[in-house]
């Protein structure tokens, strides 16, 4: 049997971008501390720009993202739609 091919790595896009920010746009009840927002905060962190987060007033944040925001010490902002 051959060798089976390596992992194809992932990736992931913002929403928007301007040249001081990231933005990532859910239309969600509440956002997780997903794969996404981990690498998109991670290519913000590289390039020296802020991911903003912009979801629905009523949004809830799960633990673990509000614990990523705090250990990104202002990497990571909120933002809610209109």
């Amino acid at each position: 049997m051959p060798p089976s091919p390596p992992p194809t790595p992932r990736g992931s896009r913002p929403d928007a971008e301007t040249a001081t920010a990231l933005y990532l746009i859910k239309l969600v009840s509440a956002l997780r501390a997903t794969y996404q927002v981990r690498l998109l905060a991670l290519k913000a962190a590289e390039t020296g720009k802020k991911l903003i987060l912009k979801v629905p007033a009523g949004c809830r944040f799960d633990p673990a993202l509000e614990g990523l925001i705090r250990e990104t010490d202002g990497l990571i902002r909120r933002e809610d739609l209109p």
